[in-house]
Parts: C-alpha cells; structure tokens; sequence
C-alpha cells in the first residue's frame, strides 16, 4: 500500500515539473541511451561537485568521459554545442578535477565530450555526440 502512495505523489511531482526540466531529463536520458548503445559503460549521472555538475560521466575505452548534454527544440538560432561556453567549460573542468581527487586521482585519460539532444513535439529527433568538444583547463586555471 505505502508503494501505491508513493508511486502517486511521484508521478504527481513527474506531472508537475516544468517544461524546461522535463526536456532536459527526456535529453539525458536520450544521450544515456545513445552512449550505452555504442558499448561505452556508464558510470554515474548528475555528479555535483562545489563549483557544478556534470550531466553524465562513461567509461569509454581507456578514456574516462565527463559528457555534457544540450538538450534543444530547435537550431534555428545556433547548435546546441554553442551554448557551452569559456565559463560552462571552467565549472565542468573543475567539477571533473573534483570527481577525480574523489577517486585518489586514478592514473586514466580523460575527455570532455558534448552531446547534441534533438527534440520534436516532445519526442527526441536525432543524438549527436561530438567527441573530445573541447580541451581541459590547466591546472590552476
């Protein structure tokens, strides 16, 4: 019975969720979806750290990689992969640089990869993943 009632008050909030935020989880799970279908392992989802939050982190290979989802409507204005800018790109090489120290700093390369979420009438369109988007910060940077 008490699974019934949470069950409830969970599609209820589900329900109630802003639209940008319902986009934004339909476009993780899309880009989830597309990196385990390519064989890659996934590790962990919405990791925060003290300066942000990585989207998803995989294991690809010998590469671990810190993937940022861009979740979209519409190009008409610019590509999704746009909107990660200097300042995104600081706050995710941080938050990386933190998720490893959690990890004692594990000897393993690593990547910041991008993935394009297309959407229409509410139904993802089309994944791109843009591989190595963009470089790591030097430490102290």
């Amino acid at each position: 019975m008490r699974l019934v009632s949470w069950w409830k008050r969970w599609m209820a909030h589900r329900q109630e969720e802003p639209e940008h935020l319902r986009r934004g989880r339909l476009g993780e799970e899309a880009a989830a979806e597309e990196l385990c279908r390519r064989g890659w392992k996934h590790l962990t989802s919405n990791y925060r750290g003290p300066r942000g939050e990585i989207d998803l982190v995989f294991r690809d290979g010998e590469f671990l990689v810190f993937v940022e989802v861009k979740t979209r409507s519409s190009e008409a204005w610019v590509r999704p992969a746009a909107a990660v800018d200097a300042g995104k790109r600081r706050r995710l090489n941080h938050t990386a640089n933190h998720y490893l120290r959690r990890l004692q700093n594990p000897q393993v390369k690593w990547r910041f990869d991008v993935v394009e979420v297309l959407l229409e009438d509410g139904f993802v369109r089309e994944v791109r993943v843009l591989i190595h988007a963009f470089e790591r910060l030097s430490p102290g940077r």
